[in-house]
Order: structure tokens, then C-alpha cells, then sequence
């Protein structure tokens, strides 16, 4: 019979007393330490989980959307190609999440719905950072937010930023492509309203991608992270219609009614109406 396994014949440090371990360097004593369930229900851990890490990896698109649109901006996009696509997956590893939350019954969820008392999924300032950075512009949700300073300070400020998109639109007039002086003059603080010049702008792109490649690369890449996010959307809504059904939200929204709504917000609405317009 073979020896058991030792690691530190090959070299591998085995003390850490003086160095810096994985824990250490990841910090997982504060991040395994924040699961505080307010129930003895069993099913109370696999919600929280599944809350916590879905921040932690919009955190982690927030960081990539804002690079991106600081490469459009700056007009070197091949960087800001990368950087959607890893979005465009991390909101494929969210979409993946609700089939762990889907195994949660309605009788278990009932165990300990009381407890997160008007907590709700939509207070999410992250989410909300995300919505905003792409350009679906609400200021009515800033204010599920003024109790946090910080958080509405951060949201408040990036609604006078051009969105993602608005950057898109800048660099397609930058390239000679016309497109409406209403459009890239508009008001940023405001939701972007679909527009027939625009159309035609992604239509120019469209009818000749060799002579637009990086427009057209551009443009098929933010046309993938929206197809994520609302397939992410989709999947929210039929969790929750799964779980407790046409019950109101525990942050007083319509539920399911409600979430059905937002499956009509389209992010980048000229990019989907030049599919017919072509």
C-alpha cells in the first residue's frame, strides 16, 4: 500500500503563522461570517447564499461595464470587447443560480418569509448601478436608496454620466455615421427613448460589417449581454412565480406582476428594431 500523499516533500508551504494564506489573502472569515440567518428554517442559508454571491458577481460587472465604457469612450474598443463578454458570462453564472434557488418549495420558503421583513431583491443598489451604467435611467429608484448615503450618492452621480450606451451612440457619430444631434445632445439624467435616426445608424452598420467591423463587433456584443440580462430577468420571474406565486413582494411591489413588466424594458431598443429594419 502507497504512502499517504505529503505535499511539503514537494515543496508546498505548510505553515502559515508568518505568511499570508488563501484564507487570509481572500478574506473568507468575514465572507464566510456574513450569513446570518433570522430563523431556524433550514432553506433561510440557500436564500441568503444566493443573494450574497449574485452581489458579488454584479460587483464584479459593475467593474467590468464601467472599464468598458471607458474604452468606448476613449475609442479602443477591442479591450471593451473583452470586457463585455466576460459581463455577458457572469450574468450566464447568475442565470445558473436560480436553478439552485429553484429547489426551495413554497412550504419552505414560507418558514421563514416573515423574517427579511420589507427586504426586497429591487432595494438592490448594485442592481440598480447596473441599470443605470447601460442606460435603462429610472430616477424614481433612487429612492429605496436615500437611507444609504453612499449608495445614493453613487447612484445620483452615475445619472449624470452617459450611460454605456449613450458612449456607443458617440462613437458611431465619431466614425462619420450620422446619427440625431437630439440624440447625442439629449439629457443623460433621462431614460433613452428609441429613435428612428438611430435605427438607420445601426442599420448603416449592419448592411456592410466589413467596412464596420469594431461598430459591428461592438454592437453584437452589447446585443449578447442584453440577450443574458433578460434571459436573467426571465428566470427571476418565473423563480418567484414558482416560490410564492401572485403574492405581493416583501418590499410591497406586484411580484410577479411587476417583474413581468420589466421584461419589456429593452436596454438597447435600436439594436433589436434593426433586425426588421434590415
Amino acid at each position: 500500500m502507497s504512502e499517504a500523499y505529503n505535499p511539503e516533500t514537494e515543496g508546498a508551504q505548510m505553515s502559515f503563522r508568518d505568511r499570508m494564506s488563501y484564507g487570509d489573502y481572500l478574506q473568507l472569515d468575514r465572507i464566510l461570517g456574513a450569513q446570518a440567518p433570522l430563523s431556524a428554517a433550514h432553506d433561510e442559508l440557500l436564500f441568503i447564499i444566493q443573494h450574497q454571491t449574485s452581489e458579488l458577481w454584479m460587483r464584479l460587472a459593475i467593474h467590468e461595464i464601467r472599464a468598458a465604457r471607458a474604452a468606448v469612450r476613449a475609442g479602443d474598443v477591442q479591450p471593451a470587447f473583452k470586457m463585455l463578454t466576460r459581463v455577458a458570462r457572469i450574468f450566464e453564472q447568475l442565470n445558473s443560480a436560480w436553478d439552485v434557488l429553484r429547489t426551495m418549495t413554497p412550504s419552505e420558503y414560507t418558514n421563514f418569509r416573515d423574517t427579511l421583513g420589507q427586504s426586497s431583491g429591487f432595494q438592490s443598489a448594485q442592481y440598480r448601478e447596473i441599470e443605470y451604467l447601460v442606460g435603462n435611467r429610472n430616477k424614481a429608484m433612487l429612492r429605496p436608496h436615500e437611507h444609504h448615503a453612499e449608495d445614493h450618492a453613487r447612484l445620483e452621480a452615475e445619472l449624470h454620466e452617459p450611460s454605456l450606451y449613450d458612449e456607443a451612440l458617440r462613437l458611431l457619430a465619431r466614425s462619420g455615421i450620422p446619427v440625431p444631434e437630439e440624440v447625442l445632445e439629449r439629457d443623460v439624467t433621462e431614460l433613452h427613448a428609441a429613435h428612428p435616426g438611430v435605427v438607420d445608424a445601426w442599420r448603416t452598420v449592419y448592411a456592410d460589417p466589413a467596412k464596420h467591423w469594431e461598430l459591428y463587433e461592438l454592437a453584437e456584443k452589447l446585443v449578447d449581454f442584453e440577450d443574458y440580462f433578460r434571459r436573467w430577468r426571465f428566470n427571476h420571474v418565473t423563480t418567484v412565480e414558482r416560490v410564492i406565486g401572485f403574492k405581493r413582494g416583501t418590499g410591497g411591489t406586484a411580484g410577479v406582476t411587476y417583474l413581468r413588466r420589466m421584461l419589456e424594458v429593452e436596454l438597447f431598443p435600436e439594436l433589436w428594431q434593426v433586425r426588421t429594419a434590415l
